[in-house]
């Protein structure tokens, strides 16, 4: 728990969901995938890289965790980590070898011919390279520390060793996308065409009180993008979490701005059925089944690829060319697939 201040978390996965250990017993994900998926949210960390393993997690959790304003951080994390949310939680890769092993076995087992995958660029190479081709390498850049320069960044996207800049996460450093240190990085993606999937959404409940001090949800709203998205007409950028659960301002930035994207990370498994469900037919009942992409945000928990698809796959309410779009044409066309 002494770590967690000093991790950077680039996704929902924080201390506080990460580390709630239930020892009950997890389901085994199985199902076969016939027609092709593309994965927009994939991370290649190493085991231990969130907590020492196993760690384990709800999909879905069923109701989020109470803080008593007389809780200190450490209290909260030991009274959530003790009290089982979920009868059948995923349980995570016990060491490295592992978690990738596993990992990579599900992606081929549910034909996910295309996973967009960030980490670190030695352990995401290694990913890459044991993938059988699946493995779409991408890197984050962070405003506040600079690194990796802009410089660095294009070096990557020269000799191929990067395709995306994701997933950004400034937002838990209280960064907006406006924010003046975030306009080199853009003009960059703009200019090689590079594709940037940046987190706009949820973190952990209680994000600013026991992981990210400088966490603020306002900046989920896919509405901060405007300004961006005018002055770099060109730019592919993919709004990670679908801005959840801003739904009205998700829908007014896809409707005012048509080259805009989102996928589905996390919320699409981790988040109680019903309301991902009625988040996620507001989109598409307002017109933009055509911009929502699949994606897992799977950190160390190789199942969660399975339990988002499977979501997805018995959504009662979705026509078979729907579940292909999200699952996979949507991502094509964004990715230039067909070129």
């Amino acid at each position: 728990m002494q770590q967690c201040s000093r991790w950077r978390f680039s996704s929902f996965a924080p201390c506080l969901i990460l580390t709630i250990m239930l020892t009950v017993s997890f389901p085994v994900w199985s199902q076969t995938s016939a027609e092709p998926i593309i994965d927009m949210h994939l991370h290649a960390k190493r085991a231990d890289e969130l907590g020492p393993p196993p760690l384990y997690l709800c999909a879905p959790f069923l109701t989020w965790p109470v803080k008593d304003t007389h809780e200190d951080a450490q209290t909260y994390f030991a009274r959530v980590q003790n009290k089982p949310a979920c009868p059948s939680p995923l349980r995570s890769g016990s060491n490295d070898e592992d978690l990738m092993r596993r990992t990579l076995a599900i992606l081929k087992t549910r034909n996910v011919t295309v996973a967009v995958t960030d980490g670190n660029l030695e352990v995401m190479e290694k990913w890459k390279q044991a993938s059988e081709g699946r493995i779409l390498p991408a890197l984050p850049f962070d405003p506040e520390s600079g690194k990796p320069s802009v410089d660095e960044l294009r070096e990557l996207v020269k000799s191929k060793r990067v395709m995306a800049f994701a997933e950004i996460s400034s937002q838990y450093e209280g960064i907006a996308v406006t924010d003046p240190r975030m306009e080199p990085y853009f003009a960059l993606a703009e200019e090689l065409d590079i594709p940037v999937g940046i987190h706009m959404g949820p973190g952990p409940p209680g994000t600013p009180y026991v992981v990210a001090s400088s966490y603020r949800m306002r900046l989920s709203s896919l509405l901060t993008l405007e300004d961006i998205l005018v002055r770099h007409p060109k730019l592919r950028i993919w709004a990670m979490h679908a801005g959840w659960p801003l739904a009205d301002d998700a829908i007014a930035a896809l409707y005012a701005h048509p080259q805009l994207y989102v996928d589905i990370g996390i919320i699409d498994y981790a988040f109680p059925r019903k309301q991902f469900y009625d988040f996620l037919h507001r989109l598409i009942d307002a017109g933009f089944e055509n911009r929502i992409m699949f994606g897992s945000d799977e950190m160390v928990w190789p199942d969660a690829v399975s339990a988002a698809i499977d979501t997805i796959q018995n959504d009662p309410t979705l026509s078979s060319g729907q579940k292909r779009d999200i699952l996979y044409n949507n991502a094509a066309r964004f990715l230039r697939l067909n070129k």
